[in-house]
């Protein structure tokens, strides 16, 4: 596949209006997009339409105009802010004399870029393949096509048909890859769920500043950076959480309006980690006018992931830009429904941390226990799950702790002593 950042290009971008309202949000999503593929944009063309032209999209007298425009710029691409047919990528092409591709072939390029992983890359090229199989034209003009008569014969197939045979077997191979991979990403979802891990996974629209809280949170160098999918391979974090103990925290590709269908199918063993999370935490970036609309893109995203059945906590980002101050906004069973934070600076990580423990906790329990000195490995663990409220050690070398934990971390303490902590036991609620 091309890589478009490859190249010093200049483009010409295209958004068309289908209301009566101009939708500016919509062309600064383009400009973005445009400028995280490493693409120069000289020049802006926009129109309103009630409806798109069934042969160039924008008709033919802004077709035309934009064909000026390019002959006038020198600029070598079209960038179209909406999903074309082939058939109208073709025509746009003719007329302009230049290579056309459209919003969906523009996400597809950037992830290309952002793919560092194995997996990553293979997923960015099966969601590539599957959308240039229906591209796939006649481009070749030479005696391997089929005719009649003697001598004039062909191979038995066209170029074209060569084409999409082997684009096919490409996409069954890749297809086998995903397939093995994603069975080794189960085993790792079904050994943490055996051990009873949370997993907590950070979704939202892209750019929203969830790689910056993902490593301001666990004190990890993802790569975070104020643009388009800065993050695209997935990255899981180990992070101990007070009354909790250990949980998964999980940092995911971005979200963003029309993300192209095959690019959901290709990801599907890298969403299943939202699927199968405990808790989402949804990142809105507060500063940005559009966020309405965001939060509903990325509902409708989870929804098409099938991931809009999971306990949600919003997370309000960027408190910083607009000086609000940090808080939880609870619901009226005082359970909290949003966290206004600034990940940048760190203000409001806290309460972050604490409405996530709040919510994953069923309910705290406090249970006094008393360690003899050969079973010091579980005071070291209480530690750290850091769910020791209050430690004492008497004459005799026993430890006595004040813990507070949740009922899921208790139960499951107890199964892993195999019996060691119920002798153990002061004073404990019935559960």
């Amino acid at each position: 596949m091309s890589d478009i950042s490859a190249f010093d290009e200049q483009a010409i971008l295209v958004h068309v209006n289908f209301s009566q309202h101009h939708n500016s949000e919509d062309l600064s999503e383009l400009r973005l997009l445009v400028s995280s593929a490493g693409v120069n944009a000289v020049q802006e063309v926009t129109t309103s339409r009630s409806a798109p032209d069934a042969k160039f999209f924008v008709g033919s007298g802004k077709a035309q105009e934009i064909a000026d425009l390019v002959a006038n710029t020198g600029a070598t691409l079209v960038i179209f802010n909406h999903a074309l047919s082939p058939a109208q990528t073709r025509n746009v092409e003719r007329i302009c004399l230049a290579r056309v591709i459209d919003r969906t072939t523009l996400i597809l390029d950037i992830f290309a870029q952002r793919a560092r992983t194995f997996e990553g890359k293979l997923q960015v090229e099966l969601a590539q393949l599957q959308h240039l199989a229906s591209r796939l034209v006649r481009g070749w003009d030479s005696l391997d096509r089929q005719k009649g008569g003697i001598g004039l014969r062909g191979p038995g197939e066209t170029q074209l048909e060569t084409d999409r045979r082997l684009l096919r077997e490409r996409v069954k191979a890749l297809q086998g890859r995903l397939a093995k991979l994603e069975k080794q990403r189960q085993q790792g979802r079904r050994a943490r769920q055996r051990a009873e891990v949370p997993v907590v996974s950070v979704v939202g629209y892209t750019n929203a500043g969830k790689s910056t809280l993902f490593n301001r949170i666990t004190r990890a160098d993802v790569y975070a950076a104020d643009q388009l999918f800065a993050t695209l391979d997935p990255t899981l974090r180990k992070l101990p959480l007070k009354g909790v103990g250990e949980i998964i925290l999980a940092d995911t590709v971005g979200f963003i309006r029309h993300l192209p269908h095959n690019l959901v199918a290709a990801f599907k063993s890298t969403l299943q980690e939202t699927r199968d999370a405990d808790l989402q935490l949804h990142v809105v970036d507060l500063a940005d006018v559009r966020r309405d609309d965001n939060m509903q893109q990325v509902s409708a995203v989870l929804e098409e992931i099938d991931a809009n059945h999971i306990l949600q906590l919003v997370v309000y980002n960027k408190i910083d830009l607009l000086g609000q101050p940090a808080r939880i906004e609870y619901n009226e069973f005082n359970q909290p429904l949003a966290v206004y934070l600034s990940a940048h600076s760190g203000e409001g990580v806290e309460l972050l941390l604490q409405a996530i423990a709040q919510l994953l906790s069923e309910r705290y329990i406090d249970i006094v226990v008393s360690l003899p000195p050969q079973q010091g490995i579980w005071r070291a663990r209480f530690h750290q799950q850091h769910c020791i409220m209050q430690e004492q050690f008497d004459d005799d070398g026993y430890c006595q702790l004040t813990l507070r934990l949740s009922e899921s971390l208790w139960q499951r303490c107890l199964k892993q002593s195999n019996g060691v902590l119920e002798n153990c036991v002061v004073s404990a609620p019935v559960i």
